[in-house]
């Protein structure tokens, strides 16, 4: 009997044995394959000049004319330079939130308080990103918004953030913030309570407080964590929330506002330029990837933490 014959019949085996495991996954399996594989197939379309009337197979191919096309397009550029910023600043503010707050979190000794501020601040990741753009509006509406209401207070002018290209980056960033961080704290809480509590207790007899022990215990024993989410993040920097963005903004900001997603959009969706925006998804998703399998290793040779 052949090594493929061996293999063949072990596959077998274990299949008839595990036969319900591989049920549970089959429906995964299939969503995976259904809306992220079977749409790779389109790619092809990024280099070729694509007619809805000839079909991909028929359009003809024309190489990497359209990715030459993206770069001299200076509306790509800037989206391009604002998805770099946006997530940038997504890295330096976002990112932190979460673990700042599962570090209080943790610090709270009523429970009761614990968990109903905790309820309060998961709460928001359940309003769906349509309700959450349209509480932004409203609070900063410059006639009934409550924040010109509150600066009319001081004698300040209303002043009209959203249509303003300077104020679109913090307005975005403290509002993903106020969504998300809450409920992506779970993750973080989930890795402090699984630290060794004689840590703690070694450290209360000789001493140490709890901002020593926060410092010199907690963080150090979620820091695997903090790495895997970091990389997980880096992975959809260039995603940047296409759905807030795209409800957000408007032509004036498009300075500031203006993402690689919402170029995307306007040209497939609106423009019909379906070629021109699968070039700019596929370089989108190449960025995507680089970035991931960079970070990747640069955590796995200097901290021994990876995802693979």
């Amino acid at each position: 009997m052949t090594n493929l014959q061996k293999k063949s019949q072990w596959l077998i085996q274990h299949f008839k044995k595990e036969w319900q495991i591989y049920v549970l996954l089959a429906p995964a399996m299939i969503w995976f394959f259904t809306f992220l594989y079977t749409p790779m197939y389109g790619l092809q379309i990024a280099f070729k000049d694509y007619s809805i009337f000839k079909g991909i197979a028929g359009s003809p191919w024309i190489g990497f004319e359209h990715f030459q096309t993206l770069f001299e397009n200076d509306d790509f550029i800037r989206a391009i330079k604002n998805t770099a910023i946006l997530s940038a600043y997504n890295l330096l503010f976002a990112f932190p939130a979460p673990i700042i707050l599962a570090l209080m979190f943790n610090e709270i000794l009523n429970q009761w308080y614990k968990k109903g501020a905790q309820t309060i601040v998961y709460l928001p990741h359940f309003i769906s990103t349509v309700i959450l753009a349209g509480i932004v509006i409203t609070a900063f509406s410059p006639s009934a918004g409550i924040v010109n209401t509150v600066l009319g207070w001081f004698g300040v002018d209303p002043v009209y953030f959203l249509s303003k290209p300077e104020w679109f980056r913090p307005i975005f960033i403290g509002s993903g913030i106020w969504q998300e961080a809450g409920f992506a704290s779970i993750v973080f809480l989930a890795a402090i309570a699984g630290v060794n509590p004689s840590l703690y207790e070694s450290a209360v007899v000789d001493g140490a407080s709890r901002w020593q022990m926060m410092w010199k215990i907690t963080i150090p024993s979620i820091l695997p964590t903090i790495l895997i989410m970091l990389i997980i993040r880096i992975g959809n920097l260039l995603e940047v929330s296409f759905e807030l963005v795209i409800l957000l903004y408007q032509p004036a900001t498009y300075v500031t506002a203006d993402v690689v997603n919402t170029f995307i959009y306007r040209q497939g969706i609106q423009s019909g330029q379906y070629d021109l925006a699968a070039a700019a998804g596929l370089f989108n998703a190449v960025v995507a990837f680089i970035l991931v399998m960079t970070a990747n290793t640069i955590s796995k040779r200097y901290s021994r933490t990876s995802l693979w």
